[in-house]
């Protein structure tokens, strides 16, 4: 398995066949080890925090839905390998979900630059998030994504911090129209430990 590499490959995934037939019963397992990587920060926004797990069934599920076969696997694996955690990091999909679109519209227009005011406090260190360079995440005109993929790069001696079960660890978005933070539970922290070397 690739997991130790942080990288997923051709031989990780099942084939078509044996997916289909155990699809059921992989979604399910992963519900519940998405369980502890959701955490919920003010009324609209959400961090899911991926793993080498999420990302794999991410990827066997992109090929089942749409039988690409290697060509798509290979677009999929360049969508998908740079959200795996490196093993010195934690990797989160931002969600701003609002169901009505007019306000949804509304809202993101006015947290433009959001991506970079996300931050995770380990005790009294701020460790700023590094949004996902694949594309802006924010327009020109100042609109925000609904959908933000950021990086909190840790140095050694916070992923010791955030071993310690006893650390305060909180996440927030210190943005001037969204100002919401959040402290970790011990579950959250046990299961984002997972993602370190």
């Amino acid at each position: 398995m690739s997991k130790e590499n942080r990288e997923i490959e051709k031989k990780d995934l099942l084939a078509p066949k044996i997916y289909e037939q155990s699809r059921k019963q992989i979604r399910k397992e992963l519900i519940k080890f998405k369980k502890n990587r959701r955490i919920a920060l003010g009324p609209y926004a959400t961090f899911y925090f991926e793993s080498f797990e999420t990302m794999l069934g991410q990827v066997q599920e992109m090929l089942y839905i749409e039988k690409g076969g290697d060509e798509q696997l290979k677009d999929e694996l360049t969508i998908y390998n740079p959200l795996v955690p490196s093993g010195k990091e934690l990797v989160a999909t931002l969600m701003f979900e609002i169901d009505n679109p007019v306000s949804r519209s509304i809202f993101l227009g006015k947290i433009g630059g959001v991506e970079k005011n996300v931050f995770m406090k380990i005790e009294n260190e701020k460790i700023y998030a590094i949004p996902e360079t694949d594309i802006d995440r924010t327009s020109a005109e100042g609109k925000a994504s609904s959908v933000q993929f950021i990086h909190f790069k840790l140095k050694d001696e916070q992923i010791i911090m955030f071993r310690n079960i006893n650390s305060n660890i909180e996440i927030g978005i210190e943005h001037k129209e969204y100002l919401h933070t959040t402290k970790l539970t011990e579950e959250n922290i046990k299961s984002l430990l997972t993602d370190f070397n």
